[in-house]
């Protein structure tokens, strides 16, 4: 699959498949980015909580710990997630 292709398919694809994807490209991720990884696991959507915490706080500090991870997909799945999570802000300002 192409970087196109796969930047064509991450904006439908749930926050599991995204952390698979991670864990595929960065296969020794630092050791602060990992619980927060294996938190998304069981996310199918950014809303979905993982036992107490707020899923966008899950995805907020996986990426706060991601700096070190680096390259095309990286940048990709940092994107997109970024997205994910400002969209989720904006939605939660309108109620």
């Amino acid at each position: 699959m192409s970087m196109e292709q796969f930047k064509a398919l991450l904006p439908g694809a749930p926050i599991y498949q995204i952390a698979v994807t991670i864990e595929d490209a960065w296969p020794h991720p630092y050791f602060g980015a990992k619980p927060y990884l294996n938190a998304m696991r069981s996310m199918a959507k950014i809303t979905n909580p993982y036992f107490q915490d707020p899923g966008p706080e899950i995805v907020a500090k996986f990426l706060a710990n991601a700096s070190t991870w680096r390259g095309e997909t990286a940048r990709a799945v940092k994107k997109e997630l970024n997205r994910r999570l400002k969209e989720n802000e904006m939605e939660g300002k309108e109620t």
